[in-house]
């Protein structure tokens, strides 16, 4: 028996090897997608672009809410004065018709309202999707049922007609940004707790799971010690692509009226007043629909490189920049024991010993 106590740490260890292995070979794999990596870069920059927005504009020397109204022309209707929408030295990217508010200023604070809308919807999402599918796969035959037709009819409803409701009724002292992600997060996390249900209930069948049951674990410290750890793989694929479907979202709403409110700067609302300026001011209608294209599609090509690093059985929906060969080769050093990318070097970072 002692013998035996002696030897039950070994599983853990082997357990924290094979983790630090599964990670290894996730980064391996996503560095051989090129495609992968420039969308990461992207997406970083856009990130560090949002988070420095006050800065960015202290140094331009603007701001996104003040008007400048002689920068404007009047007699045409608010048409820019100067080439080019009215770039120069203190409005890099031209002014906008009509007020004549700073363009670059109004651009990088958008960026901080559309990834900040989306990124909480998706943890908003994600929060529920994990309770909701956790406990229907958990619970007895009465909580599966109740809580899958609920999924259902969570699915089932149109997302842009709820959202246009909701939105309409709730009361404006309510921080517009806010209200726009908890709308939706509470409609758009149906498909992703029916996905967490089915992981759940194929990881309750496994051999380890078993043996806690049998060790006398109760249900939710199950859930939390085996079933959380292995729903992570598909709660990430999952998460990187939502975030660009909720970027749309919000666009949509605040091109409809019912999104983010002026003075707030937002992407979707920028386009929304844009409309009429395409041939005027072609830049105003330009800029923030480049952003939101460059955004969705950084997103998009990076979600799908995390699915294919997480699960290699599952072929890329690209086309270009997506490094199979590199791939086959990351994959190939892993079955062989050594890193592909550091020719002689073992898969587990380790050196060979020399004779």
């Amino acid at each position: 028996m002692s013998e035996a106590l002696a030897a039950s740490p070994a599983p853990a260890a082997d357990f924290s090897a094979a983790g630090a292995s599964g990670a290894r070979q996730f980064w391996r794999r996503l560095r051989a997608q090129r495609a992968a990596l420039v969308a990461a870069a992207v997406v970083a920059l856009l990130v560090l672009v949002a988070l420095a927005a006050p800065l960015l504009t202290a140094v331009e020397g603007q701001d996104p809410t003040t008007y400048h109204p002689s920068l404007v022309d009047s007699a045409r209707g608010g048409v820019p004065v100067g080439p080019l929408g009215g770039i120069g030295a203190d409005h890099w990217l031209g002014v906008e018709p009509q007020t004549g508010r700073d363009l670059f200023a109004r651009l990088v604070y958008g960026a901080r309202v559309s990834l900040g809308v989306a990124i909480a919807a998706t943890l908003v999402q994600v929060l529920i999707a994990v309770v909701v599918g956790v406990s229907a796969a958990l619970g007895n035959r009465w909580v599966d049922q109740v809580l899958s037709r609920m999924t259902e009819i969570i699915v089932a409803l149109p997302l842009m007609i709820m959202s246009l409701a909701l939105l309409a009724i709730v009361p404006g002292s309510f921080p517009r940004p806010v209200l726009v992600a908890l709308v939706i997060g509470l409609i758009a996390w149906g498909t992703l707790a029916k996905i967490v249900r089915a992981q759940t209930l194929t990881l309750k069948q496994l051999d380890y799971v078993a043996a806690a049951r049998l060790s006398g674990w109760g249900t939710w410290r199950i859930a939390r010690r085996d079933l959380l750890p292995g729903l992570a793989a598909p709660l990430i694929t999952y998460s990187a692509l939502l975030v660009p479907m909720n970027i749309g979202v919000e666009a949509a709403l605040s091109f409809l009226g019912v999104g983010v409110k002026p003075p707030t700067p937002s992407w979707g609302q920028m386009l929304t007043a844009a409309d009429v300026w395409y041939q005027a001011a072609p830049q105003y209608l330009l800029l923030p629909a480049g952003a939101l294209f460059v955004t969705v599609l950084a997103l998009t090509v990076l979600g799908d490189g995390v699915r294919t690093a997480l699960d290699p059985r599952a072929a890329s929906r690209l086309r270009v920049g997506t490094g199979r060969r590199g791939e086959a080769r990351a994959d190939a050093g892993t079955a062989a024991g050594t890193d592909p990318l550091r020719p002689g070097t073992p898969a587990d970072g380790t050196k060979e010993a020399t004779a």
